[in-house]
C-alpha cells in the first residue's frame, strides 16, 4: 500500500471513473453534469420529472448539452462507476432513494451525496456496502467555486475517498477531505462560526451590516482567498495570535442559540435574494443585478488565481 501523505489516506487501489450519473437535475445537478461532460466523462442526468430535465437542458451550455444522456428511469444507474446524488435535502427521501439505488447499481459503484449537512453516517445506513459511500459536497455556484468537500463515513474505504479526490482534481476543483462526519462538515462549521460573531456585533451596534460585510470582503475574505486561517497565523506570527487569543477568545460570542437577527429575518419570510429581501433589498431587478455582479467577481478571482 502507498501512503497518500497530504490527506492521510491509504491508497488501496486505483479506481477508474469514466461513467457518471447525476441524480437530481436542479441547479447543482445540471451544473455537475455540465462540468463532467465538458471534461469528457460519459454522463447521465436523472430526474423523476421529465419537465425538470427539459428545464435543465436550457441551462446547460449549448456545446455540452448534447453530450449528456437524460433519463427518468432509475434503471439507467446500472453499470455506472459513480453516482452523485443531489435530490431534495430531506433525510427520509434520501434514505428511500439509496435503498432503491443499492439494488440497481453494481457492487463496486461509488455512491456520493451532495448534501450540505445531513449526516453521512446516517445516509450510509441505507446503502448496500456503505464502504463505497461518501459525501461529495459542491458549493454554489458550482461552475465558479473551486472547493469540493469529500466527507468520509465511518466505513468509507481509503481508495474510494482517494478516487473522488483525484476526480475532483481532474475536473479542475480544489478538494478537501473531511475525515470525520460531524454536523456541518468543515466549511459550514467555519462559516457559521463567523456568522455568529458577525450577527452578534451587528445586534450590539458594534458595526453596521454594511461595515461587517466590508470587513470580510476587503480584509479577511480578500486575504483568505490566498491564505487559509492557519497559514495566516504563520505569516502573522503564532506568538502574536497567541497573545491576541488570550484576551479576545474569552470575549467572543459563544451562544448556542440561532442569532436573533437571523431568526427574525427567517420568521418574517425574508430569505434573501430568492424572496427579494433579506438583510438587504433585492426587489425589482436588483436580484438579477447582484447575482450577475457576484458571478463576474467570482470569475475574475478564479481566473486570477487558478486559470492556467
Amino acid at each position: 500500500m502507498l501512503l497518500f501523505r497530504k490527506e492521510g489516506l491509504l491508497k488501496e487501489g486505483k479506481v477508474n471513473i469514466k461513467k457518471i450519473a447525476i441524480a437530481g437535475a436542479g441547479t447543482m445537478g445540471y451544473s455537475m453534469a455540465e462540468i463532467f461532460a465538458a471534461r469528457g466523462y460519459e454522463v447521465t442526468l436523472y430526474n423523476h420529472r421529465a419537465s425538470t430535465l427539459e428545464k435543465a437542458k436550457t441551462k446547460i451550455a449549448p456545446e455540452t448539452v448534447n453530450r449528456i444522456a437524460y433519463t427518468t428511469a432509475m434503471g439507467e444507474f446500472a453499470g455506472k462507476d459513480l453516482i452523485v446524488e443531489c435530490i431534495a435535502e430531506n433525510m427520509d427521501l434520501k434514505l428511500a432513494f439509496y435503498k432503491e439505488l443499492s439494488e440497481i447499481v453494481d457492487d463496486e459503484t461509488i455512491i456520493a451525496t451532495n448534501t450540505s449537512g445531513l449526516s453521512i453516517n446516517k445516509l450510509a445506513s441505507a446503502v448496500k456496502k456503505p464502504d463505497r459511500f461518501l459525501g461529495m459536497h459542491w458549493f454554489n455556484p458550482p461552475t465558479l467555486i473551486p472547493l469540493i468537500e469529500i466527507i468520509r463515513n465511518d466505513q468509507t474505504r481509503g481508495d474510494v475517498a482517494q478516487a473522488i479526490y483525484d476526480l475532483s482534481v481532474a475536473i479542475g476543483k480544489k478538494p478537501a477531505i473531511v475525515n470525520k462526519d460531524v454536523p456541518g462538515f468543515a466549511a459550514n462549521r467555519i462559516q457559521l462560526a463567523v456568522l455568529r460573531e458577525v450577527c452578534s456585533m451587528v445586534e450590539d451596534g458594534v458595526i453596521s451590516k454594511e461595515g461587517a460585510d466590508a470587513v470580510m470582503k476587503y480584509g479577511l475574505g480578500f486575504r483568505w482567498a490566498c491564505l487559509g486561517p492557519l497559514e495566516t497565523v504563520d505569516f502573522g506570527g503564532i506568538d502574536t495570535f497567541f497573545h491576541i487569543s488570550e484576551y479576545l477568545i474569552p470575549d467572543l460570542e459563544d451562544s448556542h442559540d440561532v442569532p436573533k437577527i437571523l431568526a427574525d429575518a427567517y420568521q418574517a419570510g425574508n430569505y434573501g435574494v430568492k424572496t427579494g429581501k433579506g438583510f438587504y433589498d433585492y426587489s425589482g431587478d436588483k436580484a438579477k443585478e447582484v447575482t450577475k455582479s457576484r458571478d463576474e467577481k467570482l470569475q475574475k478571482i478564479y481566473d486570477a488565481l487558478y486559470k492556467k
